[in-house]
């Protein structure tokens, strides 16, 4: 600045200095006063499904922890899709957070005019947990293995019914893979929410039923139900005694249920970095890992970059199974 003054100069060299320091400040005073009031755990499905349990052990740790209110907030429809839109249009500060089962990587190929963006609006937390769904049928049903069912399809093509939590969720996707690689057609009846699904299959309403480990094997115990495998390329050391799907004639088949964590992306890095840490923590506690290695689940607790890279492979997969059935959602 020729023949400024220099007082001047020092006044404006200070003062964007202040504010370059202030900006640099921000983030991480937003993380260290996270949180600063009730958090709410959305879960896009009624209470009593597998993503509703995970989140209501969560909520409790996490209010011991950090000692704010923590809810879980049921917000059902649409295959997950109308919770998914709340927290996508939240502020982003940490206190709205999404609980996300793998339905949710199928959303950008399944509608064709979502209200939100995936990798847009939403970013990562963590993957949680991942397992098996397992194959059940109504105890009515003749068929007792994979190949007995295929067959029994085959000699009645669409007259077997089989339940689903909702439109592109992952045991609606399950069946679709299911009746592709065995050749069979098999009817969808959707509903808006696990539970809703479980107690008609219970019914025997619904015959069949790709069903979250957590909520099937007391009631496969029970005699309620039969289960015929289990979706991962291997037996769960859970439940050995059921085969997997792929020993059943379906050579590759593998589909893996997971939950996973994301926020509106907005969110501070800083406070994605700080909500991570302590859902890890949390879900290593000897008592979590416990009781979800019980029902089958594995403790992954990721980071948000590797949970990034995961959906984009995820994303891709189910891409696939929707455009070989022609599934497509309507919201």
């Amino acid at each position: 600045m020729s023949g400024s003054d220099p007082r001047l100069s020092r006044f404006i060299c200070g003062l964007l200095g202040a504010l370059l320091a202030g900006l640099a400040a921000a983030p991480l005073a937003a993380a260290q006063a996270y949180p600063s009031g009730p958090m709410r755990l959305v879960v896009p499905f009624p209470p009593g499904g597998g993503t509703d349990i995970l989140s209501r052990m969560i909520a409790q740790k996490l209010n011991e922890a950090w000692a704010q209110p923590v809810v879980v907030d049921n917000r059902p429809g649409a295959g997950g899709t109308v919770g998914t839109a709340i927290v996508a249009k939240a502020t982003g500060d940490g206190h709205t957070i999404l609980v996300m089962p793998a339905g949710y990587a199928a959303h950008a190929s399944l509608y064709k005019s979502l209200p939100y963006n995936p990798p847009r609006d939403l970013a990562p937390v963590s993957r949680l947990a991942s397992g098996p769904l397992v194959l059940v049928v109504h105890p009515s049903m003749p068929a007792k293995s994979v190949k007995e069912l295929i067959a029994l399809a085959k000699k009645h093509p669409g007259e077997i019914n089989f339940g689903s939590a909702g439109a592109g969720t992952l045991p609606h996707l399950s069946a679709e893979l299911f009746s592709s690689m065995g050749g069979i057609r098999m009817v969808h009846i959707p509903y808006k929410g696990a539970g809703a699904a479980v107690t008609d299959v219970l019914a025997g309403r619904v015959p069949v039923y790709f069903m979250n480990i957590l909520q099937s094997l007391s009631l496969v115990k029970a005699g309620k139900l039969r289960a015929l495998g289990v979706t991962t390329p291997e037996r769960t050391p859970i439940a050995p005694e059921i085969p997997a799907i792929a020993e059943g004639g379906l050579k590759g088949f593998d589909m893996t249920n997971w939950y996973g964590m994301l926020v509106p992306a907005s969110t501070p890095l800083e406070v994605i970095a700080k909500l991570n840490a302590e859902v890890a923590r949390i879900l290593r506690l000897p008592e979590l890992t416990g009781r979800l290695a019980q029902d089958g689940m594995t403790v992954v607790a990721s980071t948000p970059e590797e949970f990034a890279e995961f959906l984009k492979s995820e994303t891709a997969k189910l891409a696939r199974v929707i455009e070989t059935a022609g599934i497509r959602g309507t919201l």
